[in-house]
């Protein structure tokens, strides 16, 4: 059997998102290597995250939504003090406030009453489609979006470390929770404002960051193939 027939037939490849890269522009590069078109991923990571892409091969496209269903870990960090239009730094910060008197304490209390069921609403400017578009076309024209809240699990919500005006955190949740909104939401209850300003997926339900492989070396392992 061949390369190309062995990704036809299904493979389940764990990618480090490179940052920048969207997530299509993983699944297209792995397109243009393998040779085919059938290859898809397992839920979204935004330009400015890293870690952990799912991408299925031929067949295996068929396991995506299984993936897709599965719990989430992050890593990452909000910065206080200012939010974004996007919640994280593909949009410049704005309505800077003082975070005086934001004390390790009501950091903690704050990630406390995130944990369990909650309603989140999704950025505007994210791929959510209404009438069949994506809804930030719309949000960078000005145009207004709304978006309905919908419910999601945080099952927990670890602040890591607080060098302010950064606090970094490890978030496990369900499929569905944005970390965007997560952090600008964060901002919020604190009543200073909060931008997410780094992220990164260490684990889809079983598999793991640290198991998955960057574009350079998946790029070599077809080349040992060869």
């Amino acid at each position: 059997m061949t390369t190309q027939e062995t990704f036809e037939e299904g493979k389940v490849l764990l990618i480090d998102k490179p940052l920048h890269w969207t997530s299509f522009d993983v699944v297209r590069k792995i397109r243009n290597l393998i040779k085919i078109k059938k290859v898809g991923h397992a839920g979204t990571l935004d330009p400015l995250a890293t870690g952990l892409l799912i991408v299925c091969t031929g067949k295996f496209t068929k396991k995506i939504n299984q993936f897709m269903a599965q719990e989430k870990e992050y890593t990452g960090q909000i910065t206080l003090g200012a939010v974004t239009p996007t919640y994280d730094l593909e949009s410049e910060p704005r309505d800077f406030k003082s975070i005086d008197g934001i004390t390790p304490k009501l950091i903690a209390e704050a990630a406390q009453n995130f944990i369990g069921e909650i309603l989140q609403t999704p950025p505007i400017h994210s791929a959510i489609k209404q009438k069949g578009k994506p809804v930030y076309l719309q949000a960078r024209k000005g145009i207004d979006v709304i978006i309905e809240p919908r419910k999601i699990s945080i099952k927990s919500f670890e602040i890591t470390a607080i060098e302010m005006p950064v606090v970094s955190f490890k978030v496990v949740c369900s499929t569905g929770t944005y970390i965007r909104s997560l952090a600008n939401d964060f901002g919020a209850a604190l009543g200073c404002g909060g931008h997410l300003s780094e992220l990164r997926r260490t684990r889809i339900g079983n598999f793991k960051a640290e198991d998955a492989m960057s574009i350079v070396k998946f790029e070599a392992s077809l080349e040992n193939e060869k």
